[in-house]
C-alpha cells in the first residue's frame, strides 16, 4: 500500500483482529489510536506521526480514504455523545463538513464508532488491505454500519 498518497488526506481506521499474541509496541499503537476492540474505528487526518502509527500496526487495522457522505452516515448512524445518539443533539451533516474543513472530530462527538462486523465477512483478517482497494473504505464502512 502507498502511504504517501494519504497524507492530508481525511481517513478512517478500523481495527480488524483481536489482542491475542499482539506484540506490545502494536498494543501500544492501537491504544494510542483509541482502538480497543475489534470493528471499533476512528477517523483522522493523515499526517506523518499518523501515518507512521499506520506502518507499525498495519496488519491489525483496515484503513483508507473516507468520503464525506460516508462519513455523515457513520455519524448519524453510529456516532455518539456521552450515552446519547449524536443525530439527537447536533447536525451530522455539518459535523462532516466541519472535519473536512478542518476541526478534529473529538470536538464535537466521541471520537470512536463502535462497528457491526461487515456483511459477508472480511476477505482476508490476515491482510485487511486486500479489502481497501484504491485507498477508498466506504464500500467496507457501508457494510458495517
Amino acid at each position: 500500500m502507498n502511504f504517501s498518497k494519504l497524507e492530508g488526506e481525511i481517513i478512517a481506521i478500523i481495527r480488524v483482529r483481536g489482542r491475542r499474541s499482539i506484540k506490545p509496541r502494536i498494543d501500544h499503537t492501537l491504544k494510542l489510536f483509541r482502538l480497543h476492540r475489534t470493528n471499533h474505528a476512528v477517523v483522522l487526518k493523515a499526517t506523518k506521526p499518523t501515518i507512521g502509527m499506520l506502518k507499525i500496526a498495519k496488519d491489525y487495522l483496515a484503513f483508507g480514504k473516507i468520503s464525506p457522505k460516508v462519513l455523515e452516515q457513520v455519524i448519524e448512524k453510529r456516532g455518539e455523545i456521552g450515552s446519547k445518539m449524536a443525530r439527537d443533539i447536533i447536525k451530522p451533516k455539518e459535523v462532516a463538513e466541519a472535519v473536512f474543513d478542518g476541526k478534529r472530530l473529538g470536538d464535537f462527538i466521541d471520537p470512536v464508532f463502535r462497528l457491526h462486523p461487515p456483511r459477508k465477512g472480511w476477505k482476508s483478517v490476515k491482510n485487511p488491505s486486500l479489502e481497501v482497494i484504491d485507498e477508498n473504505i466506504d464500500p467496507v464502512i457501508k457494510r458495517m454500519i
